[in-house]
C-alpha cells in the first residue's frame, strides 16, 4: 500500500502551503509496535512532512519528518509501516498534541480529545482577555 494517494498529498501540500492549525490529514502507524504520526502539511519538496509524531516512549512531539524515511521502514515478517484506512480525525493537530502531552501518547479517545480541547480554548480565553503590560 503506498502511504500516501495522490489525493492525501494534495491535501497535505495545501495544508503546508497554508498557515495555520490543521487537522491532521493521515496516521501512519507501525503494526507490530507502538509508534504512530499524526500528519497535517507535506512541504513542497514532497518529503517534508509536519505533524505529531509518538515513538512509543511516552513523550509525543510535534515536528517535521522525512516521508521517504517513513516509507523505507521495513519491519520484521516483510511487513512495512502502514496507513491507517479508518482514521478519521475530528479536532486540529494542536489538540492530538495537548492530548497526547496529557496521557503520554497519542490518543483517539474522545474524552480526552474534549478536555484537551476544553483547556486550549480555556487557554486561548485566558490570554485575549490579559491586557498588554
Amino acid at each position: 500500500m503506498d502511504l500516501l494517494t495522490p489525493a492525501l498529498r494534495q491535501r497535505l501540500l495545501a495544508n503546508g502551503a497554508s498557515p495555520g492549525d490543521h487537522v491532521p490529514v493521515v496516521k501512519f502507524f507501525n503494526p507490530l509496535g507502538a509508534a504512530t504520526w499524526l500528519i497535517s502539511e507535506l512541504d513542497s519538496d514532497g518529503d517534508t512532512l509536519f505533524g505529531l509524531a509518538d515513538l512509543g516512549f511516552g513523550c509525543p512531539e510535534l515536528g517535521s519528518m522525512s516521508l521517504a524515511e517513513i516509507a523505507a521502514v521495513r519491519l520484521p515478517l516483510g511487513l512495512r509501516l502502514e496507513r491507517d484506512l479508518h482514521f478519521a480525525p475530528c479536532h486540529p493537530l494542536s489538540v492530538y498534541a495537548a492530548a497526547a502531552r496529557a496521557q503520554g501518547q497519542i490518543t483517539e479517545n474522545l474524552k480526552h480529545l474534549a478536555d484537551a480541547a476544553a483547556v486550549l480554548a480555556r487557554e486561548a480565553a485566558a490570554g485575549r482577555s490579559r491586557s498588554p503590560p
